[in-house]
């Protein structure tokens, strides 16, 4: 199931800047700011990456690659001079450029790793969203810090900083909303989702009452999906998302009402019938009475007419759940295109 992946991504233009001397405040933020204005623009092509499917081998790479790059900025800012005495500035970008630096390589690290399991249980899938979007808070809060000292020292020695009008600014917090919206309706999906899973794996392992237990707890998440779902408006008048999982969610909920019960119904005949035979084959033919031949030809073709409704439920249910997959992978490949411009 396709799924939002972390999106923090770090890029530093390094310049031989050491032992500059500067006699204007502006040619000092200006000096410095090179050191970290390429981030937006990159932050973005690897956003826009993510969202259009490109290879995630290449993006681990660069990642490594970044570790290195973003270190030797942070020494290399670390050692410009301060500005009339005042380091403030400079030691906020080398702050900015530290917490940069832990995200990509711990937070990052460890969001990898937990991909890897997240798809075993809801709690996991949760547990690795919520961690990109920590991830991401921290460098949003960086970003903050960083705008507040630049102020500071603008306002200390009398520069008027222009309004930020920055299109890649602009492009990246609409992608940060999108992707937050995307993972909210995906948790919600993913919950009937991985129910569902357990009721069929319980139907391989003909536990009866495991399947009992797995179908009213799947009634009971996609029931509660779709409350959730139905109280959500459309992303910027895109309903597509939305739709396909409401469409996921009503199946779920019918296979819990209308098929299960019948596909357990199958697997209690299919146990009589055993107990039955078990129990004929364990008497010897001049012992067997004619209650006991009615009985045995009752459960067979009882089981013999189960066996055709179960084959015909499952063939049914198939069919639909791969359509709605289809349409969904479709579906979040299309808007998450859509709402993260490909420039």
């Amino acid at each position: 199931m396709k799924k939002y992946f972390f999106t923090a991504f770090i890029c530093i233009i390094i310049q031989q800047a050491s032992g500059q001397s500067f006699s204007h405040p502006v040619e000092y933020m200006n000096t410095i700011g090179d050191y970290y204005s390429q981030i937006k623009n990159d932050t973005w092509d690897y956003t826009r990456t993510v969202a259009h499917n490109k290879g995630g081998s290449k993006i681990e790479k660069k990642r490594l690659e970044l570790l290195s790059t973003i270190s030797e900025a942070k020494k290399t800012v670390s050692k410009l001079p301060p500005f009339e005495g005042d380091k403030s500035y400079r030691d906020s970008v080398v702050s900015y450029l530290e917490i940069n630096y832990d995200v990509l390589n711990n937070d990052y690290a460890k969001i990898v790793d937990m991909e890897k399991i997240a798809e075993q249980s809801y709690d996991l899938m949760e547990a690795y969203l919520l961690a990109q979007d920590l991830a991401n808070d921290r460098l949003k809060l960086a970003a903050n810090n960083l705008q507040e000292s630049q102020q500071i020292f603008a306002n200390k020695f009398n520069i008027t900083l222009e309004e930020d009008a920055d299109e890649t600014t602009k492009k990246l917090e609409e992608a940060d909303e999108m992707y937050k919206y995307y993972n909210k309706i995906y948790l919600v999906f993913f919950k009937s989702y991985k129910q569902e899973a357990y009721l069929i794996d319980a139907y391989s392992r003909a536990d009866i009452s495991a399947m009992e237990q797995n179908k009213n707890q799947l009634l009971e998440y996609s029931n509660d999906g779709l409350k959730t779902l139905r109280s959500m408006s459309a992303y910027r008048g895109d309903h597509s998302l939305l739709d396909k999982v409401i469409n996921i969610l009503i199946f779920y909920k019918e296979e819990a009402e209308k098929h299960a019960p019948k596909q357990i119904d199958f697997y209690l005949k299919k146990e009589r019938f055993e107990n039955v035979k078990k129990a004929l084959d364990a008497k010897s033919e001049n012992k067997r009475t004619k209650e006991d031949i009615d009985k045995y030809n009752q459960s067979l073709t009882e089981y013999n007419q189960s066996i055709s409704e179960f084959n015909s439920i499952n063939t049914e249910l198939n069919g639909k759940r791969t359509n709605l997959y289809n349409a969904w992978n479709k579906t979040c490949q299309e808007f998450t295109s859509t709402h993260v411009q490909k420039r």
